[in-house]
């Protein structure tokens, strides 16, 4: 009776197996025509081409690795910094006179003390004049500018820079890799800390670097910011123009030192960190901007290409994100140190706690494939609105302390 089914199911199965290999086997075809040809070669010619072959596999070899070992990844790194133990505000006195007493110093200490008691107006260019400062005067360096510069040492040093490595820029098979499932994760996590890093340094220039309107632009943070808005794919060699340059990585490295100098210069009080509350709500504001946009960049994503496992392209667009939420993460923690005394005079100290602690929550999501999945669906996750999520709550949480600030 069930003779003739299982005849049908048997006849359909062997037909898609016959189907699936002739598929391999056309797949296949050109590389075992290739090898046939090679077996039958001399040496003369075997020889050039296995090194070239050697070679390829070495360097696809050491992409893979390098894409898929992410050094020193940790998103509880901001414990290092021991933020809780610092006892001033950035570019306050720490040790010297007016460390203990309260009193003004002179020179670039006189302006750290007077940008956050006074406004903008009120503190004059004499203030910020080169006047020899007593010997042993240290200033708080600022907690801001070591985790920007650390970050970029994780980005360039401790991991290589995917995103203008060769074989990332030349793609699989000419096809983008971020058009791809593969191998393109890592650099869109460099990518989104890097956006953080971007947004960061133009801040530490045009407000928390300097007294606005009284002093001038700090040389080693304008330098900074020049390098860290270089391009993010550049190689050893272009086409446009024409001819060698200058890798991405290597202006990374330099904008890293040129931070590392003006916290340097702000330990030794001849540089000025401007910790009023003005400046932060204007950080803040442009930090919520930023998120603001990465949420719109996710939702349309989530709302229009749905496809769940099989959209390519929503593990860019996650880890993008998550990349930006890891920068922030660390960036606003020292953020609350440097304000210190702004954040406890305002009051900000519970929310900015909570912000905090909802940034490392969404640090949590790490899955092993990105699913783009619809909201009401029950088949496929939806981790791109998951991650939309976090943003928009984080961002809440910010635009709340910019509006108390603001106040």
């Amino acid at each position: 009776m069930f003779d003739p089914i299982v005849a049908f199911f048997q006849r359909v199965f062997t037909a898609i197996g016959r189907g699936i290999g002739l598929a391999v086997a056309w797949l296949l075809w050109p590389f075992v025509a290739l090898g046939n040809w090679y077996r039958q070669r001399s040496w003369i010619i075997k020889g050039p081409i296995g090194i070239i072959l050697l070679g390829l596999i070495f360097f696809y070899g050491y992409f893979v690795w390098q894409t898929q070992a992410w050094t020193n990844f940790n998103p509880d790194y901001i414990d290092r910094y021991k933020l809780a133990e610092r006892k001033v505000p950035a570019g306050s006195p720490v040790s010297g006179p007016g460390a203990t007493t309260g009193q003004t110093t002179t020179g670039a200490a006189a302006a750290n003390q007077a940008a956050v008691a006074t406004p903008p107006a009120e503190v004059t260019p004499e203030a910020l004049a080169a006047v020899q400062l007593p010997a042993g005067t240290q200033c708080q360096t600022s907690a801001i500018v070591d985790v920007t510069a650390d970050l970029i040492d994780f980005n360039v040093n401790e991991n290589a820079w995917i995103s203008s490595m060769l074989l990332y820029k030349t793609g699989f098979f000419g096809l983008d890799w971020d058009d791809t499932p593969w191998l393109d994760n890592k650099a869109s996590f460099q990518r989104g800390i890097n956006q953080a890093v971007r947004r960061t340094s133009v801040e530490l220039v045009d407000s928390l670097g300097r007294v606005r309107g009284t002093s001038g632009i700090n040389n080693d943070l304008q330098r900074a910011r020049g390098n860290i808005q270089f391009d993010e794919e550049t190689w050893y060699f272009g086409l446009n123009p024409f001819g060698p340059k200058t890798p991405t990585p290597s202006f990374y490295r330099a904008a890293m030192k040129d931070m590392r100098a003006f916290n340097a210069s702000l330990a030794k009080c001849d540089a000025v960190f401007d910790g009023r509350a003005d400046n932060l709500v204007e950080f803040l504001d442009r930090i919520a901007n930023d998120l603001g946009n990465t949420s719109a960049i996710i939702r349309e994503r989530s709302e229009n290409h749905n496809g769940g496992w099989f959209d390519t392209r929503a593990d860019d667009r996650f880890w993008f994100a998550y990349g930006q939420l890891y920068g922030y993460y660390g960036i606003l923690s020292a953020a609350g140190a440097d304000f210190e005394n702004v954040v406890a005079q305002r009051g900000l100290t519970p929310i900015w706690t909570e912000t905090i602690k909802q940034l490392r929550s969404a640090l949590r999501i790490q899955p092993l494939i990105i699913s783009n999945g619809e909201e009401a669906g029950w088949i496929m996750p939806t981790h791109l609105a998951t991650m939309g999520f976090y943003i928009l709550r984080v961002r809440s949480n910010i635009v709340e302390m910019r509006d108390i600030l603001a106040r």
